[in-house]
């Protein structure tokens, strides 16, 4: 079997590669990145990309390799952080990135003279001071709730002092909440010192925030002063009470955080935050097989993830396989403006935290297993119902919507291990197709995608297992045609709804049937692509119809998009606003640009006089 003549041109190009530190960037046919790396010598780690077998996710990366660039560095250090910066440029499609999208907020607190908490989603210099940042908005919330509630300190809208003594104290000062500030007492002062207690705690100060209080408490009980005794007591109690959540609060100023990372069915990144050895909280998630070996992955993502953080500990501490942690070290260090070590344990405690850093890596991964090997079992069902042979991995379905005559369209969605993923949905309006014809629609539909497929466009490249039509049998065989058309055999089934509008059975071309509400996981899992399809297909109907009446209203001098936009959240249609006569239009929008409208569709012997 003669070699692909490809393979052996990258493989001669990356003999001639430096025995020196770089980053190497893998294209497409098109042009487009698709992977980044780094190497400590880039012609033996490149050139071992074009010898011998690979697992699945490096030979298909392989595969679509047309060609590839180097950058050649003076150390590993460079290297570390231009392939960090490469990869948030490009993302990559091979490249493991972790999700942008994971929120990190903070709290802030205002700078005015009665200072309020809120959350916001990050840092600005604005005068204000800023805590965290903690796991999620839903745990600030209740960080603020919390601190608020033990200090007496308000939730409320109400500002002050502006506010104070307008209205009765709500139910939370009743529920001693709160201290109340709604009455105009007690003063500023006290105001400043709670808040300045709520600051310690999120500080990681609570201990001496705590001695503060008894001191406070027994110099009041020394003094007679037993009603402000009881006051500081009462608010002791409600500060140790936080013990539990404080954990919450420490993740934000760790001094050490422990790496953990594992791979099986999936692979997991993990990192537990440590405060003065005890373990405060832990971020983990769950990606697919990344390339390269531990060594090269992890410095990567620790990168990753600390950047997207915003806030670095004192300590990083990694698993052995992580390599040399010089270079990591020096990059967080440049990167947070301060201090970072980034260093392998070999013995006790520290140790022990890598270990079960690597031990929840291994944990999440099995938990999340046993919910894909659920998913795998549904598809295995699937696959026996509809005697396919394979489980359908990739499942793609169509939709046909129009409007008439006019704004014929078809949606094609991608569903992979029964997830949607959709950045391989497809629209396609239909051009072959002068009236409306749900059958010659479809067939047009699916011929253009097969077709796009077979002239190697690679957006169409990966074929499914099933493909999902929605409507009965005459639909289906639609869609055979154009298969057969093309040459091409994929298994079609149509999709056929009962009377409450939900998928109750899957039928072939030839009518034949397969319930699927016996099985409730498949029943719900064709269910879901089917309203997903058909909610793809009707949006781009919709937008494609609303770009339509937009662009005729924009012709009538006089409107704008505010007008436009009320006439047609109003009256709906274009035929509607025809039809609406001068006083239905002045109800809507001023009279001037209603006599413009109405003059627009009306002749001169319609019109009504202005008023």
């Amino acid at each position: 079997m003669s070699e692909n003549p490809k393979l052996a041109q990258l493989r001669e190009k990356a003999s001639r590669l430096p025995l020196k530190p770089g980053v190497y960037i893998m294209m497409d046919k098109a042009g487009e990145v698709i992977y980044v790396g780094k190497a400590k010598k880039l012609k033996n780690r490149v050139s071992s990309y074009f010898h011998g077998d690979h697992l699945p996710k490096v030979a298909a990366m392989v595969a679509n390799v047309d060609t590839f660039d180097v950058i050649v560095v003076e150390s590993e250090f460079e290297a570390l952080m231009l392939e960090n910066s490469l990869i948030k440029r490009h993302k990559p499609h091979y490249n493991i990135l972790l999700k942008d999208d994971k929120g990190y907020p903070f709290l802030r607190l205002s700078d005015e003279p009665y200072p309020r908490f809120s959350v916001v989603s990050k840092t600005a210099e604005d005068g204000a001071e800023y805590f965290g940042p903690f796991g999620g908005r839903s745990v600030s919330f209740e960080i603020i709730e919390t601190i608020s509630k033990a200090l007496g300190l308000p939730t409320c809208s109400l500002k002050f002092p502006q506010d104070a003594g307008k209205n009765r104290p709500c139910l939370q000062y009743h529920l001693n909440n709160c201290a109340g500030w709604c009455r105009g007492t007690p003063d500023r002062a006290d105001y400043l010192a709670r808040m300045d207690q709520a600051k310690l705690i999120l500080s990681g100060k609570t201990r001496q925030l705590t001695d503060q209080l008894k001191n406070q408490m027994e110099q009041a009980a020394e003094e007679l002063k037993f009603e402000l005794a009881a006051e500081y007591r009462d608010r002791l109690r409600a500060i140790e009470s936080l013990s539990n959540r404080q954990r919450v609060i420490a993740t934000a100023f760790a001094d050490t955080d422990a790496v953990g990372f594992a791979r099986g069915a999936r692979s997991c990144f993990t990192v537990l935050h440590f405060v003065d050895g005890d373990l405060a909280g832990k971020d983990y998630e769950l990606m697919d097989e990344p390339i390269g070996t531990d060594e090269e992955v992890l410095p990567g993502l620790v990168m990753q993830y600390y950047l997207r953080r915003g806030t670095w500990p004192k300590t990083v501490l990694l698993p052995a396989a992580a390599g040399e942690t010089e270079d990591l070290s020096r990059a967080l260090t440049e990167s947070a403006g301060q201090k970072v070590r980034a260093e392998i344990p070999q013995r006790g405690e520290r140790l022990r935290q890598v270990e079960k850093a690597r031990l929840n890596a291994q944990e999440e991964i099995l938990r999340a297993t046993s919910a894909q090997q659920r998913l795998s079992k549904t598809l295995e069902w699937l696959q026996k119902a509809l005697a396919l042979d394979t489980p359908p991995r990739r499942i793609e379905a169509f939709d046909v919507s129009n409007l008439g005559d006019t704004g014929i369209v078809a949606a094609m969605t991608v569903f992979k291990e029964g997830k949607p993923c959709k950045k391989d949905y497809r629209k396609f309006r239909i051009r072959d197709t002068a009236t409306q014809d749900d059958y010659a629609s479809m067939e047009e539909a699916v011929y253009r995608r097969f077709l796009h497929a077979k002239e190697g466009d690679g957006k169409f490249a990966e074929l499914p297992d099933l493909l999902l039509i929605d409507g009965g049998e005459n639909h289906v065989r639609a869609a055979r045609t154009a298969l057969d058309r093309l040459g091409m055999s994929v298994p079609v089934f149509g999709m056929v709804k009962d009377d409450r509008h939900r998928t109750r059975e899957l039928v072939s071309a030839d009518g034949q049937e397969r319930g699927i509400s016996g099985n409730p996981a498949v029943f719900a899992l064709i269910g879901t692509i089917q309203e997903e399809t058909h909610r793809f297909a009707i949006t781009y109907q919709r937008s494609l119809r609303s770009e339509s009446l937009k662009s005729e209203l924009d012709d009538i001098p006089g409107v704008g998009e505010k007008s436009r936009n009320k006439l047609l959240d109003t009256f709906k249609n274009l035929d509607t606003i025809k039809t609406a006569d001068y006083d239905e239009l002045c109800r809507v929008v001023p009279k001037n640009i209603a006599r413009a409208v109405y003059d627009h569709y009306h002749t001169e012997e319609e019109q009504q006089p202005c008023e």
